[in-house]
């Protein structure tokens, strides 16, 4: 997966109602750090402690409005004992990256990426990921990159074969089960490449899982 950012300035999201499209840059920059953080979002709103993480393990991280699930946030860090370095952000509900929403359908990202993509298989601890190593999402300047994660709304039929989009495999977006089972975007991370390293190849999935 190659690295992405965002050209658009960033905006805070302020109240609920209010997306924000996302730009890697201040609170989101690679360089980013706690003390970044509690500048922009104030201390009060910034607690750093343990989050879960893939087969229930639990990573460090920070979490900004942690008690407002509409503009929650959280921060994981490459540096766990200085608190910075960004290795992922996972963002809130209603914010946009370059277009990319909650609710999008696997054909609505292959229109916006220019180009058909894949995702891992589902039903495991890493499945429904996607990231981009061509198109329009990938190779975008600003030191981060895009992680998207799938799910399926509809009821499987029980006679129907979901063998090829399940488990640890790459799915392409031009599978028709994706569309059959109403597949859409569930959640939207930004990850970061481990510092001295942004040129090296990145996982298919975001960081913590």
């Amino acid at each position: 997966m190659r690295h992405i950012a965002i050209v658009l300035p960033l905006l805070l999201v302020l109240t609920p109602a209010a997306a924000a499209e996302i730009a890697c840059e201040g609170p989101l920059a690679p360089d980013s750090s706690l003390s970044r953080l509690q500048q922009v979002y104030g201390a009060e709103n910034v607690v750093t402690g343990e989050v879960p993480g893939p087969e229930g393990t639990t990573l460090v991280a920070t979490t900004v409005f942690p008690d407002d699930p509409a503009r929650s946030m959280i921060f994981g860090w490459w540096d766990e004992v200085a608190m910075a370095e960004l290795s992922y952000v996972q963002l809130p509900p209603g914010d946009t990256v370059f277009g990319v929403a909650r609710g999008m359908s696997v054909a609505g990202v292959e229109a916006l990426n220019g180009e058909p993509f894949s995702m891992t298989g589902f039903w495991w601890d890493y499945g429904g990921y996607a990231g981009f190593q061509s198109g329009k999402l990938a190779d975008l300047p600003g030191g981060c990159y895009l992680s998207l994660s799938f799910d399926t709304t509809r009821d499987i039929p029980a006679d129907l074969d979901v063998g090829p989009i399940s488990g640890d495999q790459q799915v392409p977006s031009t599978e028709p089960l994706l569309e059959a089972l109403g597949v859409e975007i569930v959640d939207i991370s930004l990850g970061y490449p481990f510092p001295g390293f942004e040129d090296e190849a990145e996982p298919e999935e975001s960081p913590q899982g």
